[in-house]
């Protein structure tokens, strides 16, 4: 029996992923592992806008609400987590439909870990007491090639580009031209769709999930929340939601700007998505048939 490879539906906050991803899995016969960074975790449903209860029933979905808020998490542990479920799903004939917008999160689940190193802060620290010519200089002695792709009036950008040289004990340069050729093999056998809207239709969209999050509860459950890990106090809506809690906000000020941070989280989510050439670009818009997408895409992931 062949196994069933894993479908992707990947696109920014409010595109509409939920509905294609229950599509897709009543077509083929699949089940939605979640890849939303958000939505892993317990008491944040309203706020990450995680399938109701009427859409978890219509299809098996796996991965939302496993995570305590005081829990933190990364790219890495959610791979950890997904991949066992993913096999587990294959290994029953079943397609698993990955649907979310977190981009590293994806990115990991897909292509694997990066073989760049994250960073040091005692390194960064070090190289911060130099000044830009020394940086410079050193950057091109340790990796010319590296050096000469970095923009070297960004002093950010040279300091990262000598932290990856100087803890991976490698060139840049060839790290990233290494990564590019295994991403390229990888990719090959990788299927999903990236739901692009115009911008003022998502814009619009947003704005009203905003308002839509907290006329249903979105404040009471933020004011439920207590030990908050790292990763949890960044989620969009806890600090708007806190500051009005403590009276910093009105109501609409502080609809405003969970509005305006989405939409901007949107924005890097479009460029991030844009540039994964692996997926499938799927233009939606409000009268979109969502079952006609669904069968366009099982025919070419299919054929």
């Amino acid at each position: 029996m062949t196994t069933p490879p894993p479908v992707y539906v990947c696109g920014p906050t409010a595109s509409g992923k939920t509905s294609l991803a229950i599509e897709l899995a009543r077509e083929l016969d699949g089940e939605i592992v979640n890849a939303d960074a958000y939505q892993l975790y317990r008491g944040l449903e309203i706020i990450s806008a995680a399938p109701s209860e009427e859409e978890t029933s219509q299809v098996p979905h796996h991965l939302y609400g496993v995570l305590n808020p005081s829990e933190t998490c990364d790219a890495m542990r959610f791979r950890e987590m997904a991949l066992p479920i993913i096999a587990e799903i294959q290994g029953r004939g079943k397609h698993p439909i990955i649907t979310g917008g977190s981009g590293m999160y994806l990115k990991f689940l897909t292509h694997g870990p990066s073989p760049v190193p994250s960073g040091c802060d005692n390194l960064r620290l070090e190289l911060e007491q130099e000044t830009d010519a020394a940086l410079i200089e050193r950057l091109t002695h340790l990796d010319p090639e590296g050096a000469a792709e970095t923009n070297l009036q960004n002093r950010r950008y040279v300091i990262r580009a000598l932290e990856i040289c100087i803890l991976s004990g490698k060139k840049m340069s060839i790290l990233k031209s290494d990564w590019k050729k295994t991403s390229a093999a990888t990719e090959k056998d990788l299927h999903g769709a990236y739901l692009m809207w115009d911008r003022e239709t998502l814009r619009q969209r947003i704005n009203h999930r905003a308002k839509v999050m907290l006329s249903s509860g979105a404040i009471e459950e933020v004011a439920a929340l207590t030990d908050l890990s790292n990763t949890c106090e960044k989620a969009i809506g806890v600090p708007q939601i806190s500051a009005h809690l403590a009276g910093e906000l009105t109501r609409e000020e502080c609809c405003e700007r969970i509005a305006a941070a989405t939409r901007q989280y949107a924005k890097r989510q479009r460029t991030w998505f844009g540039k994964e050439q692996w997926l499938t670009t799927c233009e939606i818009g409000s009268d979109t048939n969502i079952h006609r997408v669904s069968e366009k895409l099982i025919t070419l992931f299919t054929r």
